[in-house]
């Protein structure tokens, strides 16, 4: 009877500890099972179709779920062994075909930049490498422009091992340094145009109200491209107070100082405010 006791009060307690191991495991709730066994029957029909951009889709799914290796550890280990390589293949053939950059993750329909599989796997030098080529290859676009240099967004370093926690990634300071060559020359060209707009602030008052509007749109967008360099728009705030000391020397300030009040306006100078009061002072 004692042995029957025993065994019993084991079975109770057995029957008492097995759905709180289930329920303390996130991994064996029916939902994330079925979404497990999901991405792994996926994988499995990647790997037979041997296509190597739905592989490299599957296997990074694969590589991303917490739950798979509760199911499947061999599937598991395949896609950690193999994704580095198949994603290099994938990158260099986009990179070769010129596709460099887009905003759309990896993906199965053949549209992945090289930056993508790159940025997919981890690899951030090479993704930064990529970036870098792109930019290149559109210098003058500051929408791109500020998408290369907010890179590092969202990007962590490889997580310690020990206490599963993971640093934000730190770019190498010779990436933005390169990116702010680019930003340095786009300033410098728009300064030199707008040397060119200057005459016409010493035309009739019709010529100084189109030059200002020309002088004005590169000087603002000349600052656009300051704002990412050491220090900063300074000279083109500078150049836009010059602009407007110029118009009111004028012999007809009275007609043209609503267009250095705009100068003084940008460059952030206390003549704007003056300008403008005196302005509201003869329209009374």
């Amino acid at each position: 009877m004692t042995i029957f006791r025993i065994l019993g009060s084991a079975l109770v307690i057995l029957a008492l500890t097995v759905p709180s191991v289930r329920a303390d495991d996130m991994c064996l709730g029916d939902e994330e099972e079925k979404a497990s066994k999901a991405t792994i029957a996926a994988a499995f029909k990647a790997e037979k179709a041997a296509k190597a951009v739905e592989l490299f889709v599957a296997y990074r799914s694969i590589a991303n779920d917490d739950c798979v290796d509760r199911f499947d550890k061999n599937i598991l280990a395949r896609a950690k062994a193999n994704l580095p390589r198949l994603g290099r293949e994938l990158a260099k053939a986009a990179e070769a075909k010129g596709l460099l950059y887009s905003n759309d993750p990896a993906r199965a329909d053949g549209q992945t930049s090289a930056f993508r599989y790159y940025e997919a796997m981890g690899d951030f030098n090479e993704a930064n490498r990529v970036m870098l080529k792109a930019v290149h290859d559109k210098p003058d676009d500051p929408g791109f422009f500020k998408t290369a240099w907010n890179v590092d967004q969202g990007r962590y370093g490889p997580r310690d091992p020990q206490t599963g926690e993971q640093k934000p990634y730190a770019l190498p300071a010779t990436y933005r340094q390169e990116l702010q060559k680019v930003a340095s020359a786009n300033a410098d060209r728009l300064m030199k145009a707008e040397e060119k707009d200057a005459p016409g602030l010493s035309g009739s008052s019709t010529d100084v109200g189109m030059a200002t509007m020309r002088s004005m749109e590169k000087l603002r967008a000349a600052s656009d491209w300051m704002k990412f360099l050491p220090d900063g728009d300074k000279s083109a705030k500078v150049r836009a107070e010059q602009r407007g000391d110029a118009i009111m020397k004028r012999p007809d300030p009275t007609f043209t100082q609503m267009h250095a009040a705009t100068y003084y306006d940008f460059s952030g100078s206390p003549k704007a405010k003056e300008k403008l009061t005196q302005m509201e002072v003869k329209q009374k």
